[in-house]
C-alpha cells in the first residue's frame, strides 16, 4: 500500500525517484537539483501592502473590500465620513473581512484596521477600542 502512496507523491513531484522493484527510494546527494523541482516563494515584508482609505460615500466600501480580497491590509479613516455612512461601511467591510477569514481592529476613535487572514493584529492592551464597542456607540 505504501508503494502506491510513494508513486503518487513521485508523480506530483513531491518525492524523488521511486524504485518499484525494491520498493525504496534511491538516495540523492543534497547538492544535486532536479530540473522542474517545485520552488515556492515565501512572501517577504516588501510584498505586503497597506492601503489607507478615507471614504466619503458608501459606494467606496466595495473598493475597500476588494483590497481585502487582494490580501492587502486596509486602514480606514472615518473622521470626515458622516456617522450613518460610517456604520454601513463598517458593517460591509467587516463582513468582507470575515469572508476572507480576516479580522478588524479599531485603532483610533474613528480609524479602523481591516486585515485578511495570515496577518496577525495584536493590540498593545493600552487602548480601550474594540469593534463591537464602536459599533455600539455609532448605533446610539
Amino acid at each position: 500500500m505504501s508503494g502506491v502512496k510513494e508513486k503518487i507523491l513521485y508523480w506530483f513531484g513531491l518525492e524523488e525517484e521511486y524504485d518499484d522493484e525494491l520498493g525504496i527510494q534511491p538516495a540523492t546527494p543534497a547538492s544535486e537539483t532536479r530540473a522542474g523541482s517545485h520552488v515556492v516563494g515565501i512572501p517577504s515584508a516588501k510584498s505586503q501592502r497597506v492601503v489607507v482609505c478615507e471614504p466619503k460615500t458608501f459606494e467606496e466600501a466595495q473598493a475597500i473590500a476588494d483590497h481585502l480580497k487582494s490580501r492587502k491590509q486596509v486602514i480606514v479613516n472615518f473622521e470626515a465620513t458622516p456617522m450613518e455612512i460610517s456604520k454601513k461601511i463598517i458593517d460591509f467591510v467587516s463582513g468582507a473581512a470575515y469572508g476572507v477569514d480576516g479580522q478588524s481592529q479599531q485603532i483610533g476613535s474613528k480609524v479602523f484596521l481591516f486585515a485578511p487572514s495570515g496577518v496577525e493584529v495584536t493590540p498593545d492592551g493600552r487602548s480601550g477600542y474594540s469593534l463591537p464597542g464602536i459599533l455600539k456607540s455609532y448605533r446610539e
